[in-house]
């Protein structure tokens, strides 16, 4: 388990560290024509990133197993949050999106809260309920309707990528804590069909996919995608250099953040953005394998769905930027600009550290250390 950790921490420090030398070189040219400041960008990640460390460091002392306690607070303080938004001032919308806090010089995403609370809330459900979990109320009724409320406030933000994320990873975490199959697959449809639903009554996310499916006929809304992949094909093996991309020359919207991983392609080439790639293929793996290793089946749940958020968070960036999904406004974990998605993606790795600890150390939870002392007194 310690090389596993260590891997994992290495893992994390590289993609920190990528993220940092790429935001430098994809947000000079917005940050200059945008805000006259060229790492205008680069402070406020840097900021983000400092926070981000020392969140990271109190989660890692944080005893997991406290999660559990707090799960209905931490799931009342989302729901709220993400009402929030909609209220001004302190909601701020941008993009036509309701998915900003204001506070002071800097904005939130209450979502990115909301994704790291589902993970630790439905574990709580799953562990509590224990064989009940295979019943129809119990194991899929109650938490569908915590997680459904969750789902329903971000998708009329709208946030479309993270309610597909949050719904998805949800799910997993129900059927990985025993859930019955029939009642998710029924779900997974219904759930499916909405969403579906809801993609065609909004004609900004409904042209997202008409774009995807046939970019010829909508080269306008396809615009992202076709610069994406011209960064891609301009950059090949070895890449054009670091700091030479033309697609952030306002070639391509928003280099910096959701389509980043195309200015890695262009400027470091194929073989940086396949290194990428393994360490979140790497980052997968110690996750399933602190998973297989924690404890008590709430560490397991929790271990679980924070590696399968980040993975897919991960997986469905790459897809989007590649074309081989229609565009979402998905960050990519550790390297794409964004405080929230930052200090949230360390506190994901940072819950996995400490599940990992305590595997290690043959840490008990508190139940069964209360047992162990009232034996011992005996």
């Amino acid at each position: 388990m310690r090389k596993v950790l260590s891997t994992l921490i290495t893992i994390v420090a590289a993609l920190l560290a990528l993220g940092i030398v790429m935001l430098a070189s994809s947000s000079s040219v917005k940050g200059s024509a945008d805000l006259h400041d060229p790492l205008f960008f680069l402070k406020r990640q840097l900021i983000w990133l400092f926070m981000s460390c020392v969140l990271g460091a109190m989660v890692v002392r944080f005893d997991y197993h406290w999660w559990q306690r707090l799960a209905v607070p931490l799931s009342l303080s989302a729901i709220v949050l993400l009402i929030l938004v909609f209220v001004p001032p302190l909601g701020h919308k941008v993009g036509g999106s309701w998915r900003w806090l204001r506070v002071g010089p800097f904005t939130a995403q209450p979502s990115e809260f909301a994704k790291f609370v589902v993970v630790l809330a439905l574990p709580a459900w799953m562990t509590h309920v224990g064989r009940r979990v295979e019943r129809f109320v119990e194991g899929l009724l109650l938490p569908m309707c915590g997680l459904g409320l969750v789902l329903l406030l971000l998708i009329i933000e709208p946030d479309f990528g993270t309610t597909l994320l949050t719904g998805a990873v949800g799910m997993l975490i129900l059927f990985a804590g025993g859930a019955r199959i029939g009642y998710l697959v029924v779900t997974g449809v219904v759930g499916i069909c909405g969403f579906a639903l809801a993609v065609m009554q909004n004609p900004v996310r409904l042209g997202r996919v008409l774009a995807f499916l046939m970019p010829e006929k909508y080269p306008a809304t396809a615009y992202h995608l076709t610069q994406s992949k011209v960064a891609f094909i301009v950059g090949r093996l070895h890449g054009v250099g670091l700091g030479d991309s033309m697609q952030k020359q306002l070639y391509l919207p928003e280099p910096h953040t959701d389509f980043i991983l195309a200015i890695i392609g262009e400027e470091l080439g194929f073989l940086a953005t396949f290194g990428v790639l393994l360490l979140f293929l790497g980052l997968f793996v110690c996750g399933l394998i602190i998973t297989t290793k924690a404890r008590d089946p709430y560490g397991r749940l929790i271990a679980f769905g924070m590696t399968m958020m980040i993975s897919l968070q991960a997986a469905i960036n790459v897809g989007v930027v590649t074309g081989c999904l229609p565009t979402k406004g998905l960050p990519l974990p550790f390297i794409s600009y964004g405080g929230s998605s930052l200090m949230m993606s360390v506190a994901c790795v940072s819950v996995l550290v400490n599940v990992a600890l305590h595997s290690t150390e043959g840490h008990d939870d508190p139940h069964t250390k209360l047992i162990k002392d009232r034996h011992h007194r005996v």
